[in-house]
């Protein structure tokens, strides 16, 4: 009998109508299963931070363990979920399987704040505003209210810390993956690749071969992640993923998903000779959402965010802000030219979520590292923790047993 490839449209649909087992106990098997000890772990910290106060909205978070995040590039909410939109794979496929949120913002422009907010909370810096062409050493002289580091520069000293080291520090496991990493070896290594301390950050120009890019990989910016030996076994390249998939035991608790500068919609058209734009970061979704989707980890227990760094320059909501943004003690604004950096969307698959779920609830990265957060029973790093921000609550986990409703979820 001859069967012929599921297309990824049907591969999504199955991985998510499939997720019908209820959630395993973390210590089962803990003898064979190497994330046992993480689970178990996860476990307790959950239960020793459970009389946190949160504030309402963070209450009741689903039983998460495993988080995906793929970071896409520059543009407007209109330019990717709009009509004229080519990303019908992102905003048609993914948003019917699960929840659109319609007022996610971006926290700055250029790129590089974006994702440091990401992962630490902390505000920009003028250095970071301009994705630290020198990658130079940020000089602290201070700190501020929610842990801001006062200064500028690009490679926060070791005090200030990032969710990768809150998971560390919990027994719990991430993992930084970007494509491209390491194809050209006098550029940048394969793991925790970045170019030397001081030197013109080349990799902000793409090569035929290699669009990896500091300035997307927020973790090389951390001397708390560079300076050990975790930033080897964790910042590698995007192929180590087809492996860490296979069983919930080898994928981390946090896997943060970087595509090369063509294939996140940056760069059109691409070094590579292909079209980039929007076009090639929906391909990039097809190939990689569904493997994620069917991943054992991702459908006992996941979540898949994925998010737009910031809009584009231009627009009535190119530079906006949402949930009482603050600007940092190091700008005077900080979307350069707004308050922030712009509604952008995003789009939210699991397990927790009914296909089909919109929120129109404002959020923007301090809100999604909250979240992550959140899930994993950690304190709130940065501006994670000021006044306005809130987690990812009921309006986005409409199915909070974890098991999806008949039907075709929404594909």
């Amino acid at each position: 009998m001859t069967h012929r490839e599921r297309t990824p449209r049907q591969i999504v649909a199955a991985s998510v109508a499939t997720i019908i087992l209820p959630l395993l106990a973390a210590a089962c098997n803990s003898s064979t299963d190497p994330g046992a000890a993480a689970n178990n772990m996860l476990a307790t910290t959950r239960a020793v931070t459970a009389g946190r106060d949160h504030g309402d909205h963070d209450r009741n978070q689903p039983s998460i363990h495993h988080v995906f995040v793929i970071v896409l590039e520059n543009e407007n909410f209109t330019t990717t979920f709009g009509p004229s939109s080519p990303a019908t794979f992102l905003n048609d496929t993914l948003v019917k399987g699960g929840a659109f949120l319609t007022q996610y913002f971006g926290t700055g422009h250029f790129s590089l704040d974006n994702y440091i907010s990401m992962i630490s909370g902390q505000a920009p810096d003028s250095a970071t505003q301009q994705d630290c062409g020198i990658y130079s050493n940020f000089i602290q002289t201070g700190t501020a209210q929610f842990e801001q580091a006062i200064g500028n520069g690009c490679i926060y000293p070791e005090r200030v810390r990032t969710i990768a080291n809150q998971l560390t520090d919990a027994g719990l496991t991430w993992r930084s993956y970007n494509e491209d990493m390491g194809n050209v070896p006098t550029r940048e290594a394969a793991t925790c690749g970045h170019v030397p301390i001081g030197s013109v950050d080349n990799t902000n120009e793409a090569l035929p071969t290699d669009s990896y890019a500091d300035r997307h990989n927020p973790f090389v910016y951390f001397h708390s992640i560079i300076d050990h030996r975790i930033c080897r076994e964790n910042v590698v390249a995007l192929t180590r993923l087809t492996r860490d998939l296979r069983a919930p035991g080898l994928t981390p608790n946090f896997v943060f998903i970087t595509p090369n500068t063509c294939h996140d919609g940056h760069d059109s058209p691409c070094a590579s000779g292909e079209p980039g734009g929007l076009l090639s970061a929906d391909q990039f979704l097809r190939t990689w959402a569904p493997r994620i989707l069917a991943s054992p980890a991702f459908r006992k227990d996941g979540l898949l965010l994925i998010v737009t760094d910031e809009s584009g320059f231009t627009g009535p909501d190119a530079n906006t802000a949402c949930c009482n943004e603050q600007s940092g003690p190091n700008v005077a604004l900080a979307g350069q030219f707004g308050p922030g950096g712009g509604l952008v969307g995003a789009v939210a698959v699991s397990p927790f979520i009914a296909p089909g779920t919109v929120s129109n609830t404002p959020y923007n990265h301090y809100s999604m590292l909250r979240s992550i957060e959140d899930y994993f029973g950690l304190t709130h790093l940065g501006f994670a923790a000021q006044p306005g921000i809130v987690a990812f609550g009921s309006d986005i986990f409409t199915q909070p047993s974890g098991t999806p409703s008949h039907g075709t979820h929404g594909f």
